[in-house]
């Protein structure tokens, strides 16, 4: 059980601020520097340095943040269960999963379908956004797991192998030229940053000394399907997952246009929080996926 000294240290991490951790906790601010000198005696380290717009964790502060924020939302989920097995259903918690857009509209509806027909009584919430925004939602607490397909950090994070999936190049009509650079005269259609679809193409870019500029235009959408059809409108080229635009390529509203030289393969990975107890729970779900 984590002690009330423990949600105050967290609390200060995440807002940044003695001032605004008080508010939000409904203390005094000097009750909750008590509680960070506490902390700091009994970890025998500094744990903030003061910045002109607030604190920030020391590296001492970074590495216990690391680890209580994990065990505070695991605590959350075990309170749940233990209220469930004491006979309220309605506290039985959800399967929280979060899912990146294109995760969310071509992969979750059958992976969810399939869960519930194995687990007809469990209860599911999904929350949608780009890699950035699950990972903050992870560190909240607000979700147990993701699936998605930008990069994260490793040492938060534990993450497993969902599946590899082709990044294709789409245009409205075309063949597949030979390089990357003969697309270049096309307007680029593409998700915003902070997007896992849009890191990876920056980064594959970059490795051939490119980037979205060097693009004759740049369109910029938030929503996928307004992206293929920006493109089968004959916009400019995109470049997606071929599971996010299989039913465009057999329908011919799009075209596969990938250069010979821009091949590229993706995992998309499920992850959670590096340390929790939940993450054998977590991989036995997977394999049933």
């Amino acid at each position: 059980m984590l002690d009330y000294r423990t949600h105050t240290f967290l609390t200060v991490c995440r807002t940044g601020s003695l001032t605004r951790a008080a508010v939000e906790l409904h203390v005094t601010q000097p009750a909750v520097s008590q509680h960070i000198r506490q902390l700091e005696r009994h970890y025998g380290a500094p744990l903030f340095s003061k910045t002109g717009r607030g604190v920030e964790p020391t590296p001492a502060g970074q590495l216990l943040y690391r680890q209580l924020s994990v065990m505070e939302n695991d605590e959350a989920r075990l309170r749940s269960e233990l209220a469930a097995l004491s006979g309220n259903r309605g506290a039985r918690p959800p399967l929280r999963l979060g899912c990146t857009r294109t995760v969310a509209d071509f992969v979750a509806p059958r992976v969810l379908a399939g869960h519930l027909r194995r687990h007809p009584d469990e209860r599911l919430l999904l929350r949608t956004g780009n890699t950035t925004e699950l990972v903050d939602l992870l560190d909240r607490g607000e979700i147990d797991l993701a699936l998605v397909e930008g990069s994260f950090d490793r040492a938060l994070f534990e993450s497993e192998t969902f599946s590899r999936e082709r990044f294709v190049a789409v245009a409205a009509t075309g063949a597949r030229p030979a390089r990357i650079t003969d697309l270049l005269g096309m307007r680029l259609v593409l998700r915003e940053k902070g997007s896992g679809t849009r890191e990876i193409l920056e980064r594959h870019l970059a490795a051939r000394d490119l980037a979205v500029d060097n693009f004759a235009g740049v369109i910029e959408l938030a929503s996928i399907p307004a992206i293929k059809a920006c493109v089968a409108a004959g916009a400019g080229v995109s470049f997606l997952y071929r599971v996010a635009v299989e039913g465009e390529l057999s329908a011919g509203e799009l075209a596969d246009v990938t250069p010979a030289d821009f091949v590229i393969e993706h995992d998309l990975s499920l992850i959670w929080q590096r340390g929790s107890r939940y993450g054998a729970r977590w991989r036995t779900l997977l394999r049933e996926w």
